[in-house]
């Protein structure tokens, strides 16, 4: 269940980010609010996932997955460019984040 939690997490914060480009720097009302909205999401339902988890690795796995998640809708969405560096070194996020889930006994699976 708190890999759900953090899921939720994840999605919250990165639509949250989302927002935050199209409020256009909290000049448009409605992006404004829905930052705030799915930002509190966001840290209610990490909250939730740090009764189980350790606080570093749910942060690292919270902030990992939202870098390459914001880092596809800015490409995506607002036509933002990824050059070659920062496509591997989302990659690199990504490898960190499945040796945390793989390998770590610091957690439960």
């Amino acid at each position: 269940m708190h890999y759900l939690w953090l899921f939720i997490a994840i999605v919250s914060e990165t639509l949250g980010t989302t927002a935050l480009q199209a409020s256009q720097q909290f000049t448009r009302l409605w992006p404004s609010v829905s930052v705030v909205i799915f930002y509190l999401i966001s840290f209610y339902f990490m909250a939730l996932a740090l009764k189980v988890m350790p606080v570093g690795i749910v942060y690292a796995i919270w902030s990992g997955l939202g870098i390459v998640c914001i880092a596809g809708i800015g490409y995506v969405i607002f036509g933002q460019k990824l050059d070659f560096p920062a496509v591997m070194g989302l990659m690199m996020i990504i490898a960190g984040i499945l040796v945390i889930h793989l390998f770590s006994n610091t957690t439960t699976h």
